[in-house]
């Protein structure tokens, strides 16, 4: 073999070892530019839910609250905030809510563990809920104990408080309307029924009227 030879051969072996270092290069690497270019790999991001620490909790049966949730989710960690989403004015458990843990690592094991875990019939939605998704007033109140209102007792009073004469007139003529028309349905229907009176209509001064001076 020539020696001319011997240098084409040569230049041969390094072409090829230069190729296959460039696909191996070019495999290791996650992105590869349309135009042309060095290859290059993305850079490695951390996701955000593993960095959460709040879990939201869905179709929450009834009976099952915030004492109830502290004790059975505090066999998996630290719990640091539960809050239950209620009725403003009744009080009520709307069936969802929200738990934080102290470590994220706690969170994401009951995130798996107990989504779609049967308790009382009802299967648990258990997410993990972003950082960036955690409302501000999400723990607005937290521990505080709601006390609903007391409907029974503001309408009482409401329907007790001190009226005027033609207060009071407007609403005994409202009763009386809606007696004649309880009246003429009866009619309607072929009932032979004789209505009772109303008690008090005819009364000039009622109790608990308020007459301006």
């Amino acid at each position: 073999m020539g020696i001319k030879a011997k240098k084409s051969m040569m230049k041969k072996i390094k072409k090829g070892s230069t190729e296959f270092t460039a696909v191996r290069k070019d495999e290791a690497a996650d992105f590869l530019p349309l135009e042309g270019g060095p290859a290059r790999k993305l850079p490695i991001t951390e996701s955000s839910e593993n960095k959460s620490n709040v879990l939201y909790i869905g179709r929450i049966p009834h009976g099952f609250y915030e004492n109830e949730m502290e004790a059975f989710f505090k066999q998996f960690g630290e719990i640091k905030r539960i809050r239950i989403a209620r009725n403003k004015k009744t009080g009520k458990s709307k069936h969802f809510g929200f738990i934080q843990f102290v470590s994220p690592e706690v969170a994401k094991i009951v995130a798996e563990t107990m989504h779609n875990y049967l308790l009382f019939e009802h299967l648990l939605q258990v997410q993990i809920v972003p950082p960036e998704r955690v409302h501000p007033n999400l723990w607005k109140g937290v521990n505080r104990f709601y006390k609903p209102l007391d409907r029974v007792h503001i309408e009482r009073k409401r329907h007790n408080k001190e009226r005027t004469f033609e207060e009071h007139k407007k609403l005994v003529d409202g009763i009386l309307k809606r007696d004649q028309k309880r009246r003429k349905k009866i009619e309607a229907a072929g009932i032979d029924y004789e209505c009772p009176e109303i008690v008090g209509i005819d009364v000039p001064v009622p109790k608990k009227i308020k007459f301006e001076d």
